[in-house]
């Protein structure tokens, strides 16, 4: 069974950047998706950024331009830097695998966007 650990979230001005990693306790095949997911009080949870071999990073619109997703296999790590940060974007910060056919999460990190 797969853990995820995430880990980069705090609190942040407007305008400001963070950076989360997630890594997995096990190597993940490029060829399976690693994803952000976030959870906003109040409202369900929603996919930010996700990532697999042999296709282009997928973006939800929200954030486009602003986030950009990457991973490195060797260290078995998904990241996510997100830059021009506001407060809408504040939200618990899931990791997410899914490695055949099974969904793994991580237990979230916290991401705070105030001044």
């Amino acid at each position: 069974q797969v853990q995820l650990l995430e880990s980069g979230g705090g609190l942040v001005q407007p305008g400001g950047s963070l950076r989360l990693s997630c890594t997995a306790s096990e190597t993940i095949l490029s060829s399976d998706p690693m994803s952000w997911y976030r959870q906003a009080p109040g409202k369900e949870r929603e996919l930010v950024a996700r990532i697999r071999s042999g296709r282009d990073p997928e973006y939800r619109d929200a954030v486009q331009g602003r986030f950009t997703i990457s991973r490195d296999n060797a260290k078995k790590t998904v990241y996510l830097q997100m830059n021009s940060l506001k407060p809408d974007d504040t939200a618990v910060y899931y990791c997410n695998v899914r490695e055949n056919g099974v969904s793994y999460w991580g237990k979230g990190t916290l991401v705070t966007v105030s001044s």
